[in-house]
């Protein structure tokens, strides 16, 4: 962009990212060019002079999310000064039906942090508690409805295998790289990071224990994984815990073979490489030459009855058998 700025122009950095980036990082770069653009808030600084604009405006989406698409979403902006604000602001509020201005762009960048990070700590907390009710014989599930039933102070989260997807694995720790220049240790996001990067390693534990009840080894065994991509119903693998999950099984000796509607065929990937592996399909005779069927992503379109039916074992990772009746003694939450 820098090479091509020119006078009057609207530049605006929507990657989530640390709280400093658009003035410490960006506004260097594109000030190279010869144009200026000032830092400066406050209503003394409304008509302040500048040569270009540049705002900070985080994406804000869900994929798979029907009820929730762009224009419906608010768009935070915080501008580098005054009138790069005021330049965001005019220009989405042409595309969304809400625009919130923040005073600076330290603001909009911490902003979409504090949400993402609400996320990763909220999920890791129930992941925790997901831990400690399935040692005291609990269904952490149940525990969260009947939560939930409250009208005010509480937000339901749910646990997982673990945490996927383009933000929620990934930012919050750049938060925690910018804190330690102020020498301030960001506790709450490092330990939530360490329960949610656990997730994957209890998972095949409970697969392995599974397994060990119906006097069978982990080393061996055929493991059937239901659903690859990191969230229900979309096709996106990003830092899905699937992956990992898949990893440690064949490192354990298990003999792993996937299915997911969304991923005919896996591809190599930064950290794994299932280039040579092919979604199987779910038919009963398929389903019941493995040894367990472990649902790691709670696709829709899954027909759980026939899974639980036609599988010798089914691990559930995301409560996706709920409502299954007959034959509850093949399912092992976990």
């Amino acid at each position: 962009i820098q090479p091509h700025l020119q006078r009057g122009q609207l530049i605006v950095l929507e990657s989530t990212t640390y709280p400093g980036t658009t003035e410490e990082l960006v506004l260097p770069i594109l000030e190279q060019s010869g144009l200026h653009c000032p830092i400066a808030n406050g209503s003394d600084a409304e008509d302040i002079a500048t040569d270009f604009f540049l705002a900070f405006s985080p994406e804000r989406e869900d994929p798979g999310n029907k009820q929730y698409g762009l224009a419906q979403i608010p768009k935070v902006v915080g501008g580098v000064n005054p009138p790069s604000g005021l330049a965001a602001v005019s220009l989405y509020a042409q595309i969304v039906a809400r625009v919130v201005p923040v005073s600076t762009t330290r603001a909009a960048e911490m902003a979409k942090l504090l949400e993402n990070i609400f996320r990763c700590v909220n999920i890791a907390l129930v992941n925790e508690l997901k831990q400690l009710s399935l040692r005291m014989g609990m269904d952490i599930w149940e525990v969260i409805d009947a939560a939930a039933t409250k009208p005010f102070g509480f937000m339901p989260f749910y646990p997982g295998p673990g945490l996927g997807g383009h933000c929620i694995p990934i930012d919050p720790y750049y938060l925690s790289w910018k804190a330690r220049e102020y020498d301030f240790a960001t506790r709450f996001i490092e330990l939530a990071g360490e329960v949610n990067t656990a997730m994957p390693y209890n998972v095949v534990e409970a697969i392995a224990n599974a397994l060990n009840h119906r006097q069978k080894a982990l080393k061996g065994s055929r493991i059937l994984v239901l659903g690859v991509a990191y969230k229900k119903d979309v096709d996106d693998l990003l830092e899905s815990p699937t992956l990992k999950i898949m990893q440690l099984l064949i490192e354990h000796g298990a003999r792993v073979d996937y299915n997911d509607p969304y991923f005919p065929q896996l591809h190599k990937m930064r950290h794994y490489d299932y280039s040579h592996m092919r979604s199987i399909d779910l038919t009963p005779a398929n389903l019941a030459a493995f040894d367990c069927a472990v649902i790691a992503t709670d696709h829709s379109s899954y027909d759980y009855q026939a899974i639980v039916e036609a599988a010798p074992l089914v691990v559930d990772t995301r409560n996706a058998t709920r409502q299954i009746v007959r034959n509850r003694n093949k399912i092992v939450l976990c």
